[in-house]
């Protein structure tokens, strides 16, 4: 393929989406690559009830709102299909299907190696998320066990445990929400590291955004942030938490040290067979496509100043969270960071 490309943006879930928005009002002549076959980023791949932690009026992408849904928190299938609105709204050109395994960098042209050739551009944009990228610890014995073990990322329902004893790992919002809903279908243990820390019951996902935007404000112009009253970490009380609190049930176990054939060993020795783990650890970056034009470290991230990339020129990424932008890998945060994004990347074609 011949044709250059100003930009190529690599995924096509809601942080791309933003970007081409960006891109498409800038007249820039660029492309999106997705390795799916369908709309909705990482939301296709989401357990069936997770919601959004605001409010459709707090969750849009650039210029175009989420309609208002009857429920406080938009589902996830309203998500996926609000993705795919978006796109066609914007008529944002995509191409589906295409993976990008690396790139090669040659006099000043990126040349984008994938599943379906070639493409060529003067910059790339990688928002390729997290979800294709899930971390579960090494933990002493995990290979010895011969229950079934999976990462929430390929979590679904709850119905799937019924009659399994199963041991949930994790103390974020993940593990709180997945905890929640097969407490209510099987016998059920939790497992974190420390005690859970619940935010007020009135916090929800815009309120942590504007947290966030402080804290990036305050660090810019040189002030200092008192953080202490904020914990990003901590679990939002989303319905299906509140209600596991109201029967009783939101308690951890505490830690275990490792793992045997049938289940766990607990700190104080004691073991605990499991016919299944689900394991709510979080996510490294799913950046491995990016390996042969930076150094990536064991997570995946690699230096940036913001989206930007220290070490490799006309390189952004964007969406990874707080590390290429506060907020970046939340619908409503995206919008700063990807405005700047286009912004810092017509600067560099028109220098």
């Amino acid at each position: 393929m011949d044709k250059i490309f100003d930009t190529i943006v690599i995924g096509a879930g809601q942080s791309g989406l933003a970007c081409g928005y960006y891109l498409r009002k800038a007249k820039l002549k660029f492309l999106l690559l997705d390795k799916q076959s369908e709309p909705g980023g990482a939301w296709l791949h989401a357990w069936d009830s997770l919601t959004l932690f605001s409010p459709a009026d707090y969750s849009s992408l650039p210029g175009w709102p989420m309609p208002k849904t009857e429920q406080k928190f938009p589902l996830r299938l309203q998500v996926v299909d609000y993705l795919m609105k978006y796109e066609q709204h914007y008529q944002l050109p995509i191409q589906r299907g295409v993976e990008v395994t690396h790139i090669l960098k040659d006099n000043g042209i990126f040349h984008i190696h994938t599943s379906k050739g070639i493409f060529q551009a003067k910059t790339v944009i990688s928002a390729t998320g997290t979800w294709g990228n899930p971390y579960i610890p090494n933990i002493k014995g995990i290979d010895k066990f011969s229950g079934i073990q999976l990462h929430s990322a390929h979590y679904k329902s709850p119905d799937n445990f019924k009659g399994l004893k199963t041991l949930v790992v994790g103390e974020g919002n993940s593990g709180a929400q997945i905890f929640a809903e097969v407490s209510k279908v099987t016998e059920v243990k939790w497992s974190t590291k420390k005690e859970p820390q619940f935010l007020p019951d009135d916090v929800d996902g815009y309120y942590l955004f504007n947290v966030a935007s402080a804290r990036y404000r305050a660090e810019k112009e040189g002030r200092p942030f008192d953080a202490s009253a904020y914990n990003l970490g901590n679990i939002v009380m989303v319905p299906p938490v509140k209600e596991a609190r109201e029967r009783g049930v939101l308690t951890s176990s505490g830690s275990f040290t490792e793992l045997y054939d049938q289940g766990v060993i607990w700190e104080n020795g004691q073991q605990e067979q499991f016919d299944t783990i689900i394991w709510c650890t979080g996510f490294g970056y799913d950046t491995k496509h990016l390996r042969t034009v930076v150094t990536l470290d064991e997570r995946g991230s690699t230096e940036t100043i913001e989206s930007k990339s220290t070490t490799t020129d006309g390189l952004w990424l964007v969406g990874y969270g707080n590390w290429t932008g506060y907020a970046s890998a939340t619908l409503i945060g995206l919008n700063r960071s990807t405005k700047q994004t286009v912004q810092e990347i017509e600067f560099f074609l028109n220098s």
